[in-house]
């Protein structure tokens, strides 16, 4: 299919399957029935409406003569050959991103146990006040499949549009078309999108939907069509609905299409109708119960200090530091131990000081190779960017400008080009939170076009230099898709354990081998704890941190529930939803209290315990199967 139709395809993909999760949870049947109908009805609604929608046309399905034709250059077949290399490791190992399998996915799973969303009784607040955008895209694939393992699609096929969507916006926005050529097939390397394209993290596939909203809304300049502006909408509202740390980014959004606005309502039914749908799929419905629920429609009531900023000047500043230390980090940083040992002691007080005020705890932390839980766009794209974007600004005075007609007025291109800017400070002004380089994800595309105006870029393009860096960072990137922790392609494991046999002596290998099996546990991390279960156990309590993962004890799905206690639910609490309890010795030990304590207060007795790995820094941490008294 052709590219605009394979984006709208996905967009209304997305709108599907988050309506879906609110509206059979309003009839509470958010259950595989209920999948099964509403898909079916929404087959129906396709049929009937391909051509009102645009999906579908008597050119449709493309011949691959022309994907072959670009295969043979050197750029495009690199990008189809870290895609094939990304599709490999996603089919081969199960999801691993800690975020995701500590509460985004098993919050999709309490809501299909319970057959709607509901607000969890848990001590990790983010299972109830965050957006729920990846959660309801992962519920129905969940739901249909009864497995976690097609969840990397959610992450994949958005990676496949990334290149269409660079080039479109690019040149939309005043970038030389041969400029943005080369750059739609060098922005996907970033490091962030090449780890979390196979995996069901949530940080880089909402990065689709801010390039769709603006390439709709240039589109709309040209075409004059509500059609575009209604896909701009939505684009825009799945943005939010992700994420609520995208909410900044409506800004270049709604600077394009301010002035094109009166043209809805020459199709003012259609319009309603795409706003109501709009409001439903946006960040809209989760601040309303989090008003409902806490007070407060963000959220952060709920979270730790650091996440919202105190002082916007030291976020502003905080989050540019951090920013750059991170993606300009090697690939392989080998002295990341000590750095986040003696970091703070070694920066002045007047940045370590104001930092420890306002961001989270942790900030200083560096990581040892890039994972999806802490890559940014990584040093080999951000060493293009800034070495580009010198040479073509000071190449500037000797390049001929390229004519070029547009609909759009210069002073939309350069608002919405410096509304991205803008979005990025007003999001510093706000955020405390760790690793603002993964968390800003949707932002670095719209950040850009702007780098790439000089028209001096055109001349750097062709430079012997240029050509060997690129290969450079292709090849970085493509060795640490190969490395990483999280999905390694090679025997890293095997090869690793038997040369610290050779080699016991040395730290950095046993170092090595320790992450690498960590990674290789953590699809399944309490899988220890699941094996003391007693069979035919229907519901198991948990207590641990609000950091540890329940995902373990729901498999296999279906077969059983989890619930989640606080250290202070009453012992009645407990016995009225659990008789067995599999308590964390890290939760027991952050509340400075003895496993003997808890039984004694809750009358309960221990059944079996063993040990489990849940994060590399945490090493080994007890746990124990103990049983409710009658």
């Amino acid at each position: 299919m052709s590219f605009p139709r394979l984006l709208k395809l996905w967009l209304w993909f997305s709108v599907a399957a988050t309506t879906a999760g609110w509206i059979l949870s309003a009839v509470r049947e958010l259950n595989r029935g209920g999948y099964l109908v509403f898909l079916g009805l929404a087959a129906l609604s396709l049929f009937f409406a391909r051509r009102p929608l645009e999906l579908v046309g008597p050119d449709a399905f493309a011949p691959l003569k022309k994907l072959g034709h670009r295969l043979r250059r050197p750029l495009p077949l690199c990008f189809a050959v870290l895609a094939v290399l990304i599709f490999v490791g996603g089919a081969v190992y199960p999801p691993t991103s800690y975020t995701g399998i500590s509460y985004r996915l098993p919050r999709a799973l309490y809501w299909l146990a319970n057959e709607q969303w509901f607000w969890i009784h848990t001590p990790d607040y983010r299972m109830n006040n965050r957006a729920c955008g990846i959660e309801w895209l992962s519920a129905g694939l969940i739901s249909l499949t009864g497995s976690t393992r097609a969840l990397f699609l959610l992450n994949f096929f958005p990676f496949l549009l990334l290149p269409g969507l660079v080039f479109s916006v690019c040149t939309q926005l005043g970038v030389n078309r041969k400029v943005a050529w080369q750059w739609m097939w060098l922005f996907p390397t970033a490091y962030n999108f090449l780890l979390q394209a196979g995996s069901a993290a949530n940080d880089t596939f909402p990065t689709v939907y801010a390039l769709a909203m603006i390439h709709f809304g240039a589109r709309a300049w040209t075409s004059r069509r509500g059609a575009d502006l209604w896909y701009c909408a939505l684009a825009a509202a799945l943005l939010t609905g992700a994420k609520a740390s995208n909410l900044p980014l409506l800004l270049p959004g709604g600077i394009l299409v301010f002035q094109l606005l009166p043209r809805l309502r020459q199709r003012l039914i259609g319009t309603v109708i795409v706003f109501g749908v709009c409001a439903l799929v946006s960040f809209l419905p989760t601040a309303l119960l989090n008003i409902r629920y806490c007070g407060d429609w963000s959220g952060l009531v709920l979270e730790h200090q650091g996440l919202a900023m105190k002082n916007p000047i030291v976020g502003v500043w905080g989050n540019a530091l951090l920013l750059g230390l991170n993606n300009f980090l090697p690939p392989l940083f080998p002295w990341a131990k000590w750095w986040n040992q003696n970091a703070l002691g070694l920066l002045p007080g007047a940045v370590v000081a104001p930092m420890n005020a306002n961001f989270e705890p942790g900030y200083q932390r560096l990581p040892e190779l890039p994972t999806e839980d802490s890559a940014g766009v990584g040093l080999g794209l951000s060493a293009l960017i800034t070495m580009a974007f010198i040479a073509g600004f000071f190449r500037r005075q000797s390049s001929a400008v390229e004519p070029r007609r547009s609909a759009i007025p210069p002073w939309i291109r350069f608002g919405t080009l410096g509304g991205a800017w803008v979005a990025l400070l007003v999001y510093g002004m706000k955020s405390g939170m760790v690793t603002p380089q993964r968390l800003i994800a949707p932002y670095y595309p719209l950040l850009l076009p702007l780098l790439l105006l000089p028209a001096g870029h055109a001349r750097v393009i062709r430079q012997t230099w240029w050509r060997t860096a690129t290969a450079l960072a292709i090849m970085l990137a493509g060795l640490m898709l190969v490395l990483s922790p999280d999905r390694p392609l090679w025997p890293a494991k095997t090869i690793l354990a038997q040369v610290a046999e050779r080699h016991p002596e040395s730290r950095p290998l046993t170092r090595a081998l320790n992450v690498y099996t960590v990674y290789a546990q953590r699809g399944d991390p309490l899988a220890s704890v699941r094996a003391l279960l007693p069979p035919g156990l229907k519901t198991i309590g948990f207590l641990g941190t609000e950091d540890d993962t329940t995902l373990s004890l729901w498999l296999p799905f279906g077969q059983r529930r989890v619930q989640q206690f606080f250290l202070t639910d009453s012992p009645e609490f407990l016995r009225a939803h659990a008789r067995f309890v599999a308590v964390g010795g890290f939760v027991l030990q952050s509340a400075n209290t003895t496993l003997e304590e808890w039984l004694t207060r809750n009358r309960a007795e221990l059944i079996a315990s063993t040990n489990a790995t849940l994060k590399v820094a945490e090493g080994p941490q007890p746990w124990y199967l103990v049983r409710l008294k009658e």
